[in-house]
């Protein structure tokens, strides 16, 4: 399938070309992720690895699929609706020699892909404003905005971001830890959050920020739901920089308002990089 994009050549005049969507294999797009994507960390449940290719090389990747919660995320969204309704971007990882306008030409493309292969009624997506992600990438494309809301993140002692649902293994030591002094079957039974005393002795901190949600409908179904069966009021008044907020809530008794927290995924220890619940991110918008 060809779709026209736009390149810039020479960095100031622009020309048409033609670019190709072929679904490829889940290592090849692993592959490049790690290459060329802040982040290596790969969405739990991807059904579409879809390759761009310009002049028959392999420039992009996205990838479609649900995030940690699928069902919840559309049943906050449009009550009743299920998993079979919708896809979420996984991934959208462009190569660093493109020019920053392919983002949005590769999106506009994906939505005719799923359009043409898929009974879809949306395309939604998240952009990780803790990683200072407004999502410009999806006001430039149409995208509808429903809502910022708030989240949290572990910032461990190497830089590395690690999701509140893929701690199991530090809350299993937590837990032991605050139960070997206690007889057995009087402990705390199960860890939902890192407690401050073990957080401070390993020098991890809890980041709250924000995530944008942003919606496209693919049919007139899609927009008649988004006016009258929804829970948000899907809207184009795009959330900024200046929107963008950071607390660290690592003391619940002592939040501090922070700037822009540094997170660095080159020596990853407690990610699974392969696999795991990630949440959606883009590259450089």
């Amino acid at each position: 399938m060809k779709f026209p994009c736009l390149l810039k050549i020479s960095g100031t005049t622009t020309m048409k070309t033609d670019h190709k969507i072929i679904e490829i294999p889940r290592s090849q797009a692993v592959d490049f992720i790690q290459r060329f994507h802040y982040s290596p960390v790969m969405p739990r449940i991807t059904k579409h690895y879809l390759g761009f290719y310009f002049d028959g090389e392999m420039k992009a990747i996205l990838t479609l699929g649900w995030g940690t919660q699928p069902r919840q995320t559309i049943n906050k969204m449009f009550e009743g609706l299920t998993t079979k309704h919708y896809y979420e971007i996984g991934k959208m990882c462009i190569d660093d020699a493109m020019p920053k306008n392919t983002g949005s030409q590769i999106l506009a493309s994906t939505i005719s892909w799923m359009k043409k292969n898929t009974d879809k009624l949306f395309l939604y997506t998240l952009a990780d404003g803790i990683m200072g992600k407004c999502g410009y990438v999806y006001q430039a494309t149409n995208f509808h905005f429903g809502e910022g809301y708030n989240t949290h993140t572990y910032l461990m002692e190497n830089g590395e971001r690690l999701h509140i649902r893929s701690a199991n293994q530090l809350l299993i030591q937590n837990q032991a830890l605050d139960n070997e002094d206690k007889p057995f079957g009087e402990g705390i039974k199960k860890r939902i959050r890192l407690s401050t005393e073990f957080m401070k002795e390993n020098n991890i901190r809890i980041i709250d920020g924000l995530m944008f949600r942003y919606i496209y409908p693919l049919n007139k179904e899609a927009k008649r739901l988004m006016k009258k069966g929804s829970t948000l009021c899907w809207n184009k008044d795009y959330p900024k920089d200046k929107d963008l907020v950071w607390m660290d809530t690592t003391d619940k008794e002592n939040k501090t308002k922070i700037t822009q927290p540094s997170f660095s995924f080159e020596f990853m220890m407690h990610n699974n990089i392969t696999q795991s619940a990630g949440e959606t991110l883009e590259r450089f918008f």
